[in-house]
């Protein structure tokens, strides 16, 4: 092997492990990304189950606005 196939070999092999590097990262970036949006959903459905609470407290036949406004 010349000097002129090492040097291909080592171009080459500089180039695929930049290119893997830059796939990994983006990978890792990506799995971030799902898990912000997976903690994100998590919260929004938190927070519709409390709406759907509060809208059976308000619409009960038995809750009186005004007493509980005057009680306070």
């Amino acid at each position: 092997m010349n000097v002129f196939h090492m040097v291909i070999w080592i171009v080459a092999i500089v180039s695929v492990a930049s290119v893997l590097e830059k796939y990994l990262k983006q990978r890792a970036r990506e799995k971030n990304n799902n898990d912000v949006s997976d903690d994100t959903l998590q919260r929004m459905e938190a927070m519709e189950e409390r709406i759907q609470v509060l809208e059976r407290i308000v619409t009960e036949n038995k809750f009186d606005l005004r007493k509980e406004i005057n009680d306070l």
